[in-house]
């Protein structure tokens, strides 16, 4: 057998530099080498496995329902995958609604905006979508995404989709340090850019609700006001809920937290949708675009799509969320895991800020000078500082996981609090040996 590393394209690096060790299992929080080395889990690996690893109830879920039935097409009908359509408009108050299932999170974004786009005629119809977003690397993905480092593999305008400024409230492009005027300004971006379109040739808005690979979290004023905007244009909007959904910001979904009249017209899901057990997406529709779809032909197809055995995982998923209090319990260790980041913010000015505090998810956006604000590296470019501080932690077995300047927290909701605890103190001792390096490096150079 030829070694991965000769034989496997791994995704996001350069294929020459990929040396990661092979993993064979996991527990909880904690996931384990071969060679017996064992980490915890502070970044859920790729912000998805919210249910921790092997999970005793997803495991025996699926192991049930595979000595039942593996598969079956999407023109059959399978009891998991009608069980999951249920709980997940239950759990999103999409009643009436229905529920497509992809392979995915990037399928996913796609097929909700083909979905917004069938409901509103507009076939062709233009998305508006916001600079450093990530909605997937499929070409129609990148097209949708305002990720600087894919923008050159796709020309956005050829999909009909339109990039707006993002409320960015540490650098917001409108130059004001008030989160609410931030806010304002990057929604009235969106009406602006919708108005020059004209409302009729705009299908759907879509937006990142809260956490998102872009390291991102927008002021409370900025969803209500894209509700309102859109829907007093009759825009649809869609929430990509992929890496938000699932109890990671302190709710079911990222937007409920803003009340339920704050919904949005369509939903796209992924990541916590089985506790990255087995890989599921999923579009939830509101019911006037449920509605507006129900006479029409739908020309979409997924071989895998709504996979009998990934809906099992689904939920299992579900019922692990409610029956052990997971969403309210990442709200609880949320609040704890922020304070805490704060308390580090005040004893270490390479943290500029501090970002998140809805649930299990945080970003620190590291700077060589807090005055200035001047980021440690310019994005999405990795300082070497913080390679140096990744691999200090994977040697003391804690997996952090960063991009460009930001290190991005989102352990699994089941992580105990003791341990939470530890890989904070951890990171509280690799800052300060950071930042004594940087200075050291400074000192260097002015010598020089």
């Amino acid at each position: 057998m030829i070694d991965e590393r000769d034989g496997v394209l791994h995704s996001w690096c350069v294929q020459d530099q990929w040396q990661a060790p092979t993993i064979v299992g996991g527990r909880g929080a904690r996931f384990w080498a071969a060679d017996g080395r064992a980490w915890l889990d502070m970044s859920s690996l790729a912000e998805c496995s919210h249910l921790g690893h092997q999970h005793p109830r997803l495991v025996e879920a699926i192991r049930s329902q595979a000595e039942q039935l593996c598969f079956v097409t999407n023109a059959w009908g399978a009891q998991p995958r009608a069980e999951l359509a249920s709980l997940l408009l239950e759990t999103a108050g999409f009643e009436g609604g229905r529920v497509f299932f992809t392979l995915g999170g990037a399928d996913a974004n796609e097929h909700a905006v083909k979905f917004a786009r069938q409901a509103r005629g507009l076939v062709k119809g233009w998305v508006i979508t916001r600079d450093r977003s990530y909605h997937g690397a499929s070409y129609a993905g990148m097209a949708l995404s305002g990720d600087s480092r894919t923008q050159d593999q796709v020309a956005a305008e050829d999909f009909r989709v339109s990039h707006v400024p993002a409320p960015y409230t540490y650098r917001c492009p409108w130059e004001t340090d008030h989160p609410a005027v931030c806010g304002e300004r990057a929604a009235q971006a969106v009406a602006e850019r919708i108005d020059s379109l004209g409302s009729a040739e705009v299908a759907a808005v879509l937006m990142e609700p809260n956490a998102g690979t872009n390291g991102i979290v927008a002021p409370d004023n900025y969803w209500p006001a894209l509700r309102s905007l859109t829907s007093a244009r009759q825009v649809l909007l869609i929430a990509d809920e992929v890496m938000s959904g699932f109890g990671r910001c302190g709710e079911w979904f990222a937007w409920q937290r803003y009340g339920a009249d704050q919904a949005p017209d369509l939903m796209s899901l992924a990541k916590g949708l089985t506790g990255a057990h087995l890989p599921l997406g999923a579009v939830v529709i509101s019911s006037p675009i449920a509605h507006a779809l129900q006479s029409q032909m739908l020309l979409t197809g997924l071989t895998y799509c709504g996979h009998p055995l990934a809906c099992a995982a689904g939920v299992a998923a579900i019922r692990s969320y409610q029956q052990e209090g997971l969403i309210e319990r990442s709200r609880h260790l949320g609040q704890q895991m922020f304070a805490q980041l704060i308390d580090l913010q005040a004893r270490h000015r390479i943290i500029g800020e501090v970002r998140g505090g809805h649930g299990l998810f945080a970003v620190l956006e590291l700077v060589s000078d807090r005055l200035t604000r001047a980021p440690l590296s310019i994005w999405p470019n990795m300082h070497e500082g913080l390679r140096r501080l990744l691999q200090r932690g994977f040697d003391a077995g804690v997996s952090f996981a960063a991009r460009g300047n930001l290190l991005i927290l989102a352990p699994p909701l089941v992580i105990e609090e003791h341990d939470l605890g530890n890989a904070l103190d951890l990171l509280d001792r690799l800052l300060a040996q950071l930042a004594q390096e940087l200075a050291a490096d400074a000192d260097q150079r002015e010598i020089a």
